[in-house]
């Protein structure tokens, strides 16, 4: 069982006995903040409940035990065992009360949260470049093209889709790509205008 004793400073001295150990607990509030401190000395099991007195100097505690009595003197938060037994002729002996816990320690403040660092942006991905359109498939005097449509292979020459439709008209026969160098060439030219090859 702890013991409590109110001092007339607005401090309060805790003493338990907690095995051969006496723990000493001061604990102060003041506007704004609160102090707390704890010691502990061994002076073994209690045999009577402690005494306390005010002196000039702050609060001495007389704590008896089976092999004798030890005095712990207060002076502001601290708490400290005094060598041999002091004058108390003049000393004014204050209450102590049974209590029922000794005061939990004082919580540390949290430590505020650090703001996140902003996320890199993230690289843009290279746009993607269009295809290149297909070049002439070339195998020797033959040659084809996929859009549109066209296969020539020495002087013939076969199409499909619109330009099909709109080449029906010409006659057929009418050479419209060189023969050499597969360069398009007017039906009235006689020579190709690209390599100088002889059409017709």
């Amino acid at each position: 069982m702890a013991y409590l004793c109110e001092l007339d400073t607005g401090q309060r001295v805790y003493l338990d006995n907690q095995g051969t150990q006496t723990v000493v607990t001061t604990s102060s509030s003041q506007p704004g903040q609160q102090q707390q401190a704890s010691s502990s000395v061994g002076t073994g099991v209690w045999t009577v409940p402690p005494e306390a007195y005010r002196t000039g100097g702050g609060a001495v505690f007389k704590i008896t035990t089976a092999q004798g009595a030890y005095f712990i003197q207060i002076q502001g938060n601290s708490a400290s065992m005094m060598v041999g037994a002091p004058s108390l002729a003049g000393a004014q002996q204050m209450q102590v009360q049974q209590t029922a816990s000794m005061p939990s320690p004082p919580l540390q403040p949290m430590q505020p949260m650090q703001p996140m660092q902003p996320m890199e942006p993230m690289q843009s991905s290279p746009s993607m470049q269009p295809m290149q359109p297909m070049q002439p498939m070339k195998m020797g005097n033959m040659e084809m093209n996929m859009n549109p449509m066209q296969m020539r292979m020495g002087n013939m020459e076969m199409q499909m889709g619109s330009a099909a439709a709109a080449n029906s008209s010409q006659p057929s026969g009418t050479r419209k790509f060189c023969g050499q160098c597969g360069t398009k060439v007017d039906p009235g030219d006689r020579f190709c205008a690209n390599c100088g090859h002889a059409l017709g």
